[in-house]
Order: structure tokens, then C-alpha cells, then sequence
């Protein structure tokens, strides 16, 4: 059936002047008209236009003026837009969306979320957008999406001349966010398929915020490359994360942008809970994500506290299916678990004996009434821990498990130095005699009490000082020039105190190290001289308990800087900026923000917890650590005198504390200073996979040097990590020059190994090894007894040593406080995403990418093997024994739970 429209004269008013053939209708019914632009420069007046319902074919007839007339055919072919919606926790995403808070025109007619696909080039006649191709998306009754799912549906009519779509917009007219996992655009066969959109983000209310969402398909493009028809849209979305750095962040929000640590302390409190601003001249520090609340009253520096803490919301992970399993159990930890640990009793009461520790794992303690039981449902969140409402239980840590008395033992001491919780600060002697750098007008004698002839006695009968130094067979902890500066800070709180200490080790020929010595000092304080004294392992009972006592000492120093320092200031804090970079800069189509992606997800959220909870004036850290008020102060003072980002990659770690040397003979393009170092040895294998899998990516997009150099994007990003997330050290020499794939290879390179292997070797294990607290005190609440003794601190060592060894350790609350975070902070969540598990889905479509992340993949299943192997080697003692905890911390994949094993793509707890 055919309708004929004339236009009379009286019409020619109705002129378009849009400059080539286009028809399209306005209006509908009665009242519709046809509109056809001219590709001629005058202005065409039209008789009339014949519309086939049928063929979608218009005829334009040209005036009487022409000597010729032209037909236009324009076709169109339907297409579905499916989009799917994933349903969120705690909260049910109704499937008419809440009906009672929908308006009811909306409802009526389904209209909840608008689409428009966008044309990947530009029209090639006038250089202009072609115009989207606009609808709703309805819901649909699929069932096949499962129950955590519901699925929208869109037909839309595409012109045939469209091109392939390049993007699409969508915008949320419902009065609650979404959560869109991903869009598949059903062309029937057009355009070489259907196009595979990869979401994975909440999509805000327009009643939030007016502009909608854009999403590119998942083909990836540098910027040079990108589709005409996509540039401005490129541009304008990277604008939009950047913001423009005013007022204070929304929670539906998703702009990245950079502040200082000024939000640790509450000034406006207390004046006990100020503290200074960490970022800047005087207190180096990474910069964190910006969040533009108001300053406090008492401080101007200082950033007020909230109830909440932004960050952009697509790093918040919270309501989202189980990806929030392990988030909700550290939510629920810190808001319910620990608060009822701390009032059930006072904070400086320790433990009476060792009995009363056992009590914990096998009785559990009861938990403080207070505790709101119809709220927490803690038994359900936290069911290692709440065994019922009111009592806490805690599992026995593998290494007890194994050897019940393994945290006495010197040898154990020594070996997980090498394979525990943190491998990363035991480095060869490189320089003798011992001596610190400090003023020794301000911290008195520099030079270190442990002589040549205490060492000598030591190793008598296996060699000389020279000789042990020449064949690099002396290792040492020092945690001397770090703390000392603090001791007479630190001691002026109550129920603490610190010491500067070195720690030195022998290499026995059988690859395992001997402990020989601990120094502990204390600088010149209250008028009294510097004192300093060297323990040593003694069969002597005396000398034997100050011996544990010194390791007890040493080993609070050792659980600060692991948490601290190897924690949270190489993975969590320094990786902030590359992920707020990275969205300010590398569009979301760019092939290296999807190639990091992976490895930068989950991390913020996690920060934004830990600055309110854990590292916070009166968290957690300062109630439990040795350092106390001065913890987190610290890791500023590591980062300002020894994090170069450069000696983040694992071979340059290893060469810089002398625990290796370039050998390019030797696997890895190393050789070890000690060859049964587990952690160096295992995580050279996962350095060495991911190395090879960002080569294999990197070249593909980077063939030459060339593209790296004008790839705009690329170097804004690595420009602003180097200047504005990290500005304290922008003038450091040590920054890569970003001008070739191989330059670009190391530097992703190192950002995944840190976010991946590194964070899981200092993390996943922390239950393991210091969930039994006796082997890893966060704490030395007593000074040494034989610092200064009086008369009746003699006689209480003399009576019951043990006693004064308890009363150093953490209080009944402390031990338990961190035992509890560090159960949760081990857990693996169900649905954990593992290096090299699973490939992205925004890769699927490229058959190149798709064959080396199964290399990659590959690789990884591999080194599970070799792990085990080595694991099983009877003459590698540092991981394999009676009672031995085998290495097993970067052994890729995992199961749920604590496991001591496992490496995620990101710092996701």
C-alpha cells in the first residue's frame, strides 16, 4: 500500500538545508510529513513524496525547473540491542524496577533505559556525525540469563549506510543505578556479526546526573586509530573521569583525580588524633583519590572525616553478586566484629600464660554483648570466626598445625626470612664494619656493636669474617637507621616502645641460614647515653630467654615493615596513582587500559576502607603496631629515602639488597646469592610469564618505536604518574623514559607483578604465618630487661622469664584485633579472579590475543607444577621438612578460603 503526500506551493516554506538526499518521517498518523535533504547547494522544493511501506522506498521528484529527476533508495535492517543487568546484594532489582517509585508513565511503557548506537565513522559526505539510531530497551522474560541476571531487549531499525556501530549510549531513566554487565548488538548477519560491548560498570540515574553513559565495543584502537565517528566521544568521556577538580565527589560519581594523604587524622575530635599531612616536601607520599570534602575546623590541612569515603563507582564493588564476599566480610569485620572485640575487655590486659593463647583456637572468647545480633548476621559473614553470636573462634594457622612449637625455633626464625611473610627486606652484608648513617651527635655512636669477633665465634669452624663476606654468605635485617629516630617518640606512649635493631644471618652450607646475632638501640634519652646490646642464641637459660626476647623485638619490627612498608606502600598506596592515571588517560577502548584493567580493579576500594579503619589515627595499625601514633609516618619516611619504581620489578629488587647478580647463562637472566630463596625462585617464574604475555601484547599494538612516542594518550599517563601521582619524586633520574615497546613492556611489567605476585606473596599468607601471634608480634609493649633493670624487673625475669616474655607481646585485645583482619585479609572470595585464569571477554573476538593469553595461561598451569615439585625436593630445607610450611604463596590458582596460595590479578583485599 502506497500513501502520496503533495506539497503545494504553499509549502516551499517547508525548506531543509541539510546537504545531501536523506529522507526521514515526522510525526505520526494524520499529522505525518516527509522531510528529504538535498544534496544539491540550492535549496529543492519538493511535489511530492510516494512512501512504499513495503520497499521503505521514497521518490523525491524535483521541482519543475529540473530537466531530471532523482530517486533515493534507503534501506534499513533491524537489529537487537541486549543488554544485561546484573541484580545487586542486599537489595532487590525488582523486574519491573520498583514499580512504586517508577513514574507511572514510565512504567507503562517500559521506557527504563534509552539506547543510541553510534556510527564508528563519520559521514564521508559531510564530515559530520551520522545521526544515532535511538530506542528503549525493554525487559525481557529470559530465563536464561540465571537468577542474579535480567535482560533488556531493543529493536531498533539501523540504516544500511550506518557502517558499523562503534559505541552506545545509554541512559537510565530509572530513579536507582545499574549495574550493566554487557551489551550484544544482534545485527542479523550485518556488519560482519553481532558487536560484544563489555560493561562491567554502573550506569547512574539521569535524575543524578543528565548525561548519559557511553560504552565503545570491544575492538581496541590507540588513538591515532580511532574511528572518525568516535573521536569526540573518546575525548569527551576521558574529560568526564577527569573532572575538573572542584567540589566535593558524589557517590555515583565517577571521577579520578588526585589528593594528598590528609585524611588520616580527626583534629576536630581530639587533638591526640591529629596527624600530619603525608604528601608533599616535608613528607613524601603517593597521592590517593580525591575526594573534596571539607577541611576540619581545628587543622585547614586537613581533610574532615565521613561516614563514607568516595571513590569513583566503578572501583566500589560492594553490592555487585559475590564479588563482594570478601569486601563484605572486611565491611563487616570492621564495623561490627572489631568493636565488639574491643569492649569485651581492657585493651593493656595480656595474656596470663600460653594456655589462655591455646584457649583462642581451640574454646574460642566470648564476644561483647553489645553486639547488635539482629543486625550483623555475623555467624553467616564470617563463619571461620563467629561460631555463634556471641563467641569467636579462630582456626589453627597452618604453621602451628604442622609444628605446635615451630615459632621457637631459631631455624624457623631464620627460614622465613626466606619463605614467609615477608621475604623482602633480608639482604646480603655488602659492607663491613656495620655502621649507621644517622648524626651521632643526635643518636650517639654510629658504629654497630657487633664486632668480628662475636661473628667469628659464631661461625667457628666453618670460616673467617672475610671470607663469609667474600663468598656473600652474611645476611642482615636492619631495621636500625628506620627506628631510632622514633624510639624516644614512640616511648613516650603508654604501652608501647621501639628499638633500633639489625639482625644477621649465616648461609649454612646446606642453604638454610643460621641466626648469629641481634643487635637492639636505644638512642641518648632522658640524659641517659646511647645504649646498645648484642644477643645471641645461648644454651644458657638466661641468655636463651633474652635471646627470644630480642626476637620478639625484632620480629614487631619485621610485622611493621612487612605491613606497612611491603604491604601497604608497594601495593596498595604506590598503585593508586597508576589506576587514577590510567582511567584520566587511557581511554577505555585503549588497548593498554584493557590490558591493566584486570590488575587495577577492587584496589581503591579497599584504600578508601583502610584510611578509615585500619591506617587512621586510633585504627587498628596504631592500637596494635610498635610504632603506634608514628606507623604510617614511617612508610612516608621508606618511601622518601628507598621506593624507586624501577626497583619494583622483582630482578631489580633482588640485585639491589645483593640477593642476586646478572647472569645471563642462568635461568631468568639471574643467579642467586642463596639458591633455595622460595620466594625469589617462585616468583621469578610468575615475573618471567607475565613479562612474556605484556611483550607479546605490547608488540602487537607497538610494532615500532614510533607509535609509542605519538601515542598521546599513552604519554599523559605516564606523564602524570610520574609528576602528579607520584610528584614527590618526579625529578628522581631512576623514571623509565617512555619512548620505546620494550620501555613500555617493563613498566607494565612491573605495575602487574606488584599488583599480582607481589601483593599476593606479602598478603595470602598472613594468616598462616602470623595468625598464631607468638610468631609474629605486631608489638613489644616492654622494654628489654636488661636495659636499665631495677631490682624488681631482675627478679620477675629470674623467677618466670615467661612472664616477662608474655607481657611483651601484643595485649588479649591487640592479639586479637589483627588476628581477626588478618583471617579476613587471607580469604580468597569464590569468585576470585586468578592471573591468567581467565581471559578478559573484551579479547574473545581477537584471535591473536586469544592464542597468547592461552600461552600465558598455559605458562601459569605449568608453574602450579613446578611448585609442587619443588615443594616435594627433600634438598630444598627452606620449603620441605618435618613440620615445614611449604612455599606455596605464589602458586597461582586457588580454592575459596584461606589457603595460603593463590595469585589474583589485583590487590582486590
Amino acid at each position: 500500500m502506497l500513501n502520496q503526500i503533495n506539497l503545494s506551493k504553499s509549502h516551499s516554506s517547508h525548506q531543509i538545508l541539510l546537504p545531501n538526499y536523506k529522507p526521514f518521517i515526522v510525526g505520526t498518523g494524520e499529522n505525518a510529513c516527509f522531510a528529504v535533504t538535498s544534496k544539491f547547494k540550492s535549496v529543492k522544493k519538493l511535489e511530492n513524496v510516494r512512501v512504499g511501506r513495503a520497499s521503505r522506498t521514497i521518490k523525491v521528484v524535483q521541482n519543475s525547473t529540473e530537466k531530471s529527476t532523482t530517486s533515493i533508495t534507503t534501506t534499513t535492517t533491524s537489529v537487537v540491542v541486549e543488554i544485561t543487568v546484573l541484580k545487586t546484594l542486599g537489595e532487590v532489582l525488582h523486574v519491573e524496577l520498583v514499580a512504586a517509585e517508577l513514574d507511572p508513565l514510565l512504567k507503562t511503557l517500559g521506557k527504563v533505559l534509552h539506547v543510541e548506537l553510534v556510527a564508528a565513522e563519520l559521514d564521508p559526505h559531510t564530515g559530520l556525525d551520522k545521526p544515532t539510531v535511538k530506542g528503549f530497551a525493554h525487559k525481557t522474560d529470559k530465563d536464561d540469563k540465571g537468577a542474579d541476571k535480567i535482560s533488556f531487549e531493543s529493536d531498533l531499525k539501523i540504516p544500511n549506510d550506518f557502517g558499523e556501530v562503534g559505541a552506545i549510549i545509554v541512559e537510565n531513566k530509572h530513579k536507582k543505578e545499574m549495574f550493566v554487565e554487557n551489551i550484544v548488538i544482534d545485527q542479523n548477519g550485518l556488519f560482519g556479526g553481532p558487536v560484544n560491548v563489555t560493561c562491567n560498570s554502573w550506569i547512574h540515574s539521569k535524575f543524578d546526573n543528565k548525561e548519559p553513559r557511553i560504552f565503545f565495543v570491544d575492538k581496541s584502537y590507540l588513538p591515532s586509530q580511532t574511528p572518525s565517528g568516535l573521536k569526540s566521544y573518546r575525548e569527551k568521556e576521558l574529560q568526564i573521569l577527569r573532572g575538573d577538580g572542584t567540589g566535593e565527589r558524589k557517590t555515583f560519581e565517577r571521577i579520578y583525580d588526585y589528593d594528598v594523604y590528609n585524611d588520616l587524622g580527626d583534629p576536630n575530635s581530639s587533638d591526640d588524633l591529629w596527624r600530619p599531612v603525608l604528601g608533599g616536601k616535608e613528607r613524601p607520599y603517593p597521592r590517593r583519590c580525591r575526594t573534596g570534602r571539607r577541611t576540619t575546623q581545628i587543622d585547614p590541612l586537613s581533610e574532615s572525616r565521613s561516614m563514607s569515603v568516595y571513590v569513583p563507582r566503578d572501583e566500589a564493588f560492594s553490592k555487585v553478586k559475590q564479588l563482594s564476599f570478601s569486601s563484605k566480610m572486611f565491611w563487616s569485620l570492621l564495623h561490627t566484629l572489631l568493636p565488639s572485640i574491643e569492649s569485651s575487655s581492657d585493651n593493656d590486659v595480656g595474656f596470663p600464660d600460653f594456655t589462655a593463647i591455646d584457649i583462642l583456637y581451640s574454646q574460642g572468647v566470648e564476644l561483647s554483648a553489645a553486639t547488635d545480633k539482629s543486625t550483623t548476621n555475623l555467624v553467616d559473614i564470617l563463619p571461620r570466626l563467629v561460631k555463634a553470636y556471641d563467641l569467636l573462634q579462630f582456626e589453627k594457622p597452618e604453621l602451628i598445625k604442622r609444628d605446635t612449637f615451630s615459632w621457637l625455633k631459631d631455624e624457623e626464625f631464620a627460614r622465613q626470612t626466606l619463605a614467609g611473610l615477608n621475604p623482602c627486606s633480608i639482604q646480603l652484608i655488602m659492607e663491613w664494619p656495620l655502621k649507621s648513617k644517622l648524626d651521632p651527635k643526635v643518636y650517639g655512636p654510629a658504629e654497630s656493636a657487633i664486632t668480628k669477633e662475636l661473628i667469628e665465634q659464631e661461625i667457628g669452624g666453618f670460616t673467617t669474617l672475610e671470607n663469609a663476606l667474600e663468598q656473600k654468605k652474611l645476611f642482615i635485617l636492619d631495621y636500625h637507621d628506620l627506628f631510632l629516630p622514633y624510639v624516644t617518640k614512640v616511648r613516650e606512649i603508654k604501652g608501647t616502645t621501639l628499638y633500633g635493631s639489625r639482625t644477621l644471618f649465616y648461609l649454612m652450607p646446606s642453604g638454610t641460614l643460621k641466626p648469629l646475632a641481634i643487635e637492639l638501640t636505644r638512642p641518648p634519652i632522658d640524659g641517659k647515653p646511647q645504649w646498645k646490646e648484642v644477643f645471641r642464641p645461648s644454651w644458657e637459660t638466661s641468655d636463651l630467654w633474652l635471646w627470644r626476647l630480642a626476637k620478639a623485638h625484632v620480629l614487631a619490627h619485621d610485622s611493621c615493615y612487612h605491613q606497612l612498608v611491603s604491604h601497604w606502600l608497594r601495593t596498595h598506596c604506590c598503585v593508586e596513582p597508576y589506576i587514577i592515571a590510567t582511567n584520566r588517560h587511557l581511554s577505555a577502548m585503549h588497548p593498554i587500559h584493557r590490558l591493566l584493567h584486570p590488575h587495577l580493579r577492587y584496589t581503591m576500594e579497599i584504600n578508601a576502607l583502610s584510611r578509615k579503619h585500619l591506617i587512621n589515627a586510633d585504627g587498628t595499625i596504631e592500637k596494635s603496631f610498635s610504632p603506634h601514633k608514628y606507623s604510617v609516618e614511617i612508610s612516608s619516611v621508606v618511601y622518601e629515602k628507598l621506593w624507586q619504581f624501577d626497583l619494583q620489578a622483582l630482578p631489580a629488587d633482588l640485585i639491589s639488597r645483593g640477593m642476586a647478580v646478572k647472569d645471563p647463562t642462568a635461568l631468568h637472566g639471574l643467579k642467586l646469592t642463596i639458591e633455595d630463596y622460595p620466594y625469589a625462585n617462585d616468583g621469578l617464574l610468575i615475573w618471567d610469564a607475565i613479562k612474556k604475555w605484556v611483550t607479546d601484547y605490547v608488540t602487537y599494538y607497538y610494532p615500532d618505536a614510533n607509535l609509542v612516542q605519538s601515542d598521546n594518550e599513552l604519554q599523559a599517563w605516564w606523564t602524570e604518574i610520574r609528576t602528579v601521582g607520584h610528584a614527590d619524586k618526579k625529578d628522581e633520574s631512576w623514571w623509565p623514559v617512555l619512548e620505546t615497546p620494550e620501555c613500555l613492556i617493563g613498566i607494565l611489567t612491573n605495575m602487574i607483578w606488584v599488583a599480582s605476585g607481589h601483593h599476593a606473596a606479602v598478603n595470602f599468607g598472613q594468616y598462616d604465618f602470623a595468625g598464631y601471634f607468638p610468631n609474629r608480634p605486631t608489638i613489644a609493649r616492654t622494654n628489654m630487661p636488661s636495659e636499665d633493670p631495677n631490682d624488681s624487673e631482675k627478679e620477675e625475669f629470674l623467677k618466670r622469664p615467661e612472664g616477662f616474655l608474655l607481657k611483651c607481646f601484643p595485649s588479649q585485645v591487640q592479639a586479637t584485633l589483627v588476628m581477626a583482619i588478618l583471617d579476613v585479609l587471607s580469604f580468597h572470595s569464590p569468585d576470585e579472579e586468578y592471573l591468567g585464569e581467565t581471559i578478559q571477554p573484551y579479547w574473545k573476538e581477537d584471535k591473536y590475543i586469544n592464542a597468547i593469553f592461552e600461552q600465558f595461561s598455559g605458562k601459569l598451569k605449568e608453574i602450579e607444577g613446578i611448585i609442587n615439585a619443588r615443594n616435594a625436593n627433600s634438598r630444598l630445607k627452606n620449603r620441605f621438612g618435618a613440620g615445614v610450611v611449604p612455599y606455596q604463596l605464589l602458586k597461582p590458582f586457588s580454592k575459596e578460603g584461606v589457603t595460603g596460595m593463590g595469585v589474583p590479578n589485583s590487590i582486590s583485599i
